[in-house]
């Protein structure tokens, strides 16, 4: 029997986006065995060698570039065909992958895109919380949501949720123990800590803590450790409970816009549409102008 023409094009996508052999075949469901024979069979069919192999890492050859970037062209379009025939059902369906940042995904994204799943029976969520950058096409995500300048691209749609602006904040109990901050001035006595992925702000605050969450930075200064550069939204959230205060509130950082991004296509998928729209509604009206 003739091998169909596409056979192995999914397995080959799912090499290259795993990173390695081992965990495209946890993805597929296959042994390691059948992934590296299918990879075989697809090269033998094509004439060529895809991927360079070596026991600790993988890269593309030159025409495994060029096929990936074909597959991925191919694949787009029959997403896009797809998404043709679902413009025409009632019901959003089908599993929905977003990427949110950690703390506005925990306290704004993800209940605005869970609360779906009351309304539409038949739509599946995933959400990864991360503030890493991903790639939408190469991880195969729907959607994510996006805090900072978006890079100048025709790959990706956007749609403006608002704007977050950073402030310093403090916990009552710190401030109790160490003093009033009138100035910026006072700032040099006071223990501040940072952010890793903040490197947009030259702060005055020695920071012995450095923390890569947000969620974490505002925990640490719930329980008194120091001072931090918070969003405004998340000093307000806590501000509400006593825990945290605004300190110098008009010695602010500049907006950074909010966006929910897509990647660029004819037709949008129900599931899709409907999950922006939630998120516009989701976010709250504070952030409009922050």
């Amino acid at each position: 029997m003739a091998t169909p023409r596409f056979d192995g094009v999914e397995l080959f996508l799912q090499i290259v986006e795993s990173g390695n052999l081992t965990e495209a075949a946890e993805r597929l469901n296959l042994t390691r065995s059948a992934v590296g024979k299918g990879l075989a069979r697809l090269e033998a069919r094509l004439g060529t060698c895809l991927l360079q192999r070596s026991t600790r890492r993988q890269r593309l050859t030159e025409d495994g570039q060029a096929y990936y970037e074909h597959c991925l062209r191919a694949l787009a379009e029959l997403e896009a065909a797809e998404s043709v025939l679902e413009s025409g059902r009632q019901q959003p369906r089908g599993r929905l992958r977003a990427s949110v940042p950690l703390a506005f995904g925990h306290h704004y994204a993800a209940p605005a895109l869970w609360g779906l799943m009351e309304r539409y029976p038949e739509l599946e969520i995933e959400i990864c919380f991360s503030d890493r950058m991903i790639d939408l096409a190469q991880e195969g995500f729907d959607m994510a949501v996006r805090i900072g300048t978006l890079p100048d691209t025709d790959r990706l749609s956007a749609r403006r949720l608002g704007q977050q602006v950073m402030g310093l904040a403090a916990s009552p109990v710190y401030l109790q123990r160490r003093g009033s901050i009138e100035s910026i001035e006072d700032l040099a006595v006071h223990r501040g800590i940072a952010y890793r992925s903040n490197t947009t702000h030259r702060s005055r605050l020695a920071s012995p803590l450095v923390l890569d969450d947000l969620q974490a930075v505002a925990d640490a200064v719930i329980a008194g450790v120091g001072l931090a550069w918070l969003p405004s939204w998340l000093i307000a959230h806590y501000a509400l409970r006593g825990q945290l205060q605004a300190v110098l509130p008009s010695y602010r950082e500049q907006p950074a816009p909010i966006h929910v991004v897509w990647p660029t296509a004819v037709h949008m998928p129900a599931k899709t549409r409907c999950a922006i729209d939630a998120l516009v509604a989701g976010t709250p009206s504070c952030l409009a102008g922050s």
